[in-house]
């Protein structure tokens, strides 16, 4: 059995969540493994777009479905600025990976701010049932701030609305990633 870390655990909840034929955002698109992942949860029928601001991030996700016989939109755009690309009450599913671009500079990393605008843009944009999950990548030379805001800002949404689950393996050493999992309740 395969060990549970923090992308299989939110991978498992995007098995229960994402149907065939669903609408997607890959918020962080890196190195384009989610965003693979999801164009395979959505099938030929679904629909997913990727948003990331690195140039090599872009590149990497574009050639990474091209070798894969997928297809997505992949977009050199700031996850803050999702909702300029779908409409609200339209998306099946959110997934974010905070930090910085795996073996990317370490300089260039999501910040509390436009994640936290992001991730409430990306509220307004999801369908009653529909899920958001975020890796909080926190350790080392990053994202202790952001894991703090954003942890933080959590907290604030309205629990009717929302149902927000934060895992974090308690007793890994060296600041392992967060996971997190929102859904959008049904009225």
């Amino acid at each position: 059995m395969q060990s549970i870390n923090t992308i299989s655990l939110v991978q498992r909840y995007w098995q229960v969540y994402i149907q065939p034929g669903a609408f997607c955002i890959d918020a962080t698109a890196g190195r384009g493994h989610d965003t693979e992942r999801l164009c395979r949860l959505a099938g030929p029928n679904g629909r997913v777009l990727a948003f990331d601001i690195q140039q090599e991030a872009v590149a990497a996700t574009k050639e990474r479905l091209a070798k894969a016989g997928l297809s997505a939109e992949v977009l050199k755009a700031s996850h803050a600025d999702m909702a300029e690309y779908a409409a609200p009450d339209s998306v099946d599913a959110i997934v974010f990976n905070l930090g910085y671009l795996p073996g990317g500079d370490h300089h260039l990393a999501t910040q509390p701010k436009t994640t936290i605008r992001a991730i409430d843009s990306g509220l307004t944009l999801l369908k009653e049932g529909g899920i958001m999950t975020l890796c909080i990548y926190h350790g080392g030379d990053s994202g202790f701030a952001e894991r703090d805001a954003v942890l933080d800002h959590l907290r604030t949404l309205d629990h009717h609305r929302y149902t927000v689950l934060v895992s974090d393996f308690f007793n890994r050493s060296n600041h392992p990633p967060i996971a997190v999992l929102i859904i959008k309740e049904k009225n």
